[in-house]
């Protein structure tokens, strides 16, 4: 057996339907499988606060091993992990096909599909997961419900803190009264002179993108009508990510039909699929197909679906892009998010930025520390900045006027890690997508963050 492995890493489909997935026993047997393994090499020590708090664990019990460490203790292991992939994708060397068949988020996932199956995932925890029934009812007062969510608000924050969790520091996304989905029906004229002229994609619009910021979807509609690329905008439900966040398969599964469903009609028309948010992107690509294997529209949605940058990085070196790209007035400091990374397709968002005139790049790859809903709650949001210090460090010292990620949510965390950095006042007041900041190469008006 070879002591690593260079061997492009796999994934097996996940099991979530067998009885031995949730088995107490037996799920403890793996963990300490898994665990002593990585006690042994250690490298993912600085990836995530899961593997300090396994290294605490095992070096403060008695002798030092795995084999006198309570599995009580694991919880709180469990508990830190954000599923970003950063230790499957770029750390570990015995991930599959490795004798060993290590993968440590997935393991995760099968400690969190557990507690949901004995009902200790809390009441409001399963209600923050909702986001299409909370996005509806926050965009019918978005005024009100910005107000309430502003962290400057101390008396709203304090009671959300109390009431659902959500740390009151944590910056919350702002809502729209008008939803990407609403703006679907408005037309623009296509640029038949573009190399890409011909080309259809369905935009899937994401709960984010949806009601949170539909200038993501605005700006990539913007960009794809320049380049003479019909679009069409579709959102059936989320992807179900803030649910797998929590261990609860069958609701993916439930979504993962329903979407794919729905977006089959349009590939067999000959639409590709673009999601908006580098995690919606990773469900419909990699996670789905492991989930539900047996769905054939899942494994055709994952082979038709492109991330959002990867799209127009893909028209740029197929056809070509068209004319009217101008440098950008500020220099942009790029956050290249886990979940594009997890993707496995390469820096799109930086070769983007770079085909930008002139662009005044700086390209930071490493956790922001969020982890989607994560990085919100109030016993996870100090660890979070924690683990995005070094990010909020190296965008500090690049002193770019504009900071961006593929990930909004990792955006608004870095800048927050930036502003308890910050005595010169360098921390910009918004941060942009990529997508965004393309369309303003392009002449395109983007939009404010909230409306």
């Amino acid at each position: 057996m070879r002591e690593g492995g260079l061997d492009a890493p796999t994934r097996h489909v996940v099991p979530w339907r067998d009885a031995d997935y949730t088995d107490t026993a037996k799920l403890d047997a793996e963990l300490r499988r898994v665990f002593d393994i990585c006690h042994g090499c250690r490298r993912c020590f600085n990836l995530c606060d899961s593997f300090p708090r396994l290294f605490d664990l095992i070096d403060d019990s008695k002798t030092g091993e795995l084999d006198s460490v309570d599995s009580a203790g694991f919880k709180a292991v469990v508990d830190a992990c954000t599923l970003c992939d950063m230790c499957f994708m770029i750390k570990c060397p015995y991930v599959p096909p490795h004798d060993f068949d290590l993968d440590f988020p997935h393991l995760m996932l099968r400690a969190r599909a557990a507690q949901a199956k004995a009902g200790k995932v809390g009441f409001a925890e399963k209600q923050l997961t909702k986001t299409d029934r909370n996005g509806r009812l926050c965009s019918h007062a978005p005024g009100l419900t910005n107000w309430a969510g502003n962290r400057k608000n101390g008396l709203t924050r304090g009671v959300l803190q109390v009431a659902a969790g959500v740390h009151k520091d944590a910056e919350l996304p702002r809502y729209h009264g008008k939803t990407l989905l609403d703006r679907s029906d408005e037309t623009l004229p296509l640029n038949a002179e573009a190399p890409a002229h011909g080309r259809k994609a369905v935009l899937y619009a994401t709960c984010f993108s949806n009601f949170n910021n539909p200038g993501i979807g605005i700006a990539m509609r913007g960009i794809l009508a320049k380049n003479g690329v019909e679009t069409e905008i579709v959102y059936p439900r989320c992807c179900g990510m803030p649910q797998m966040e929590h261990g609860d398969l069958a609701a993916v599964a439930e979504s993962a039909a329903v979407v794919a469903d729905e977006l089959g009609p349009w590939i067999a028309k000959g639409y590709d699929v673009v999601a908006l948010v580098p995690s919606c992107a990773l469900m419909l690509k990699f996670e789905w197909p492991l989930i539900v294997p047996e769905n054939a529209a899942v494994k055709s949605l994952a082979e038709a679906t492109f991330d959002a940058s990867e799209y127009i990085v893909d028209i740029a070196k197929k056809e070509g892009l068209a004319d009217g790209l101008a440098a950008l007035d500020e220099g942009v400091t790029l956050h290249l998010a886990c979940h594009a990374r997890a993707q496995n397709m390469g820096q799109k968002a930086a070769e983007l930025m770079r085909l930008i005139p002139d662009a005044d790049l700086t390209v930071i790859e490493r956790c922001s520390g969020h982890g989607g809903s994560w990085g919100l709650m109030k016993e996870n949001f100090e660890v979070g900045i924690k683990i995005g210090k070094p990010v909020a460090r190296q965008a500090l010292k690049a002193e770019k006027g504009i900071v961006a990620s593929e990930c909004p949510l990792a955006a608004t965390h870095i800048l927050q890690g930036m502003e308890r950095l910050d005595e010169a006042g360098r921390a910009p007041a918004r941060s942009l997508h990529p997508i965004e900041l393309f369309a303003k190469a392009y002449g395109i008006a983007i939009e404010s963050d909230a409306a």
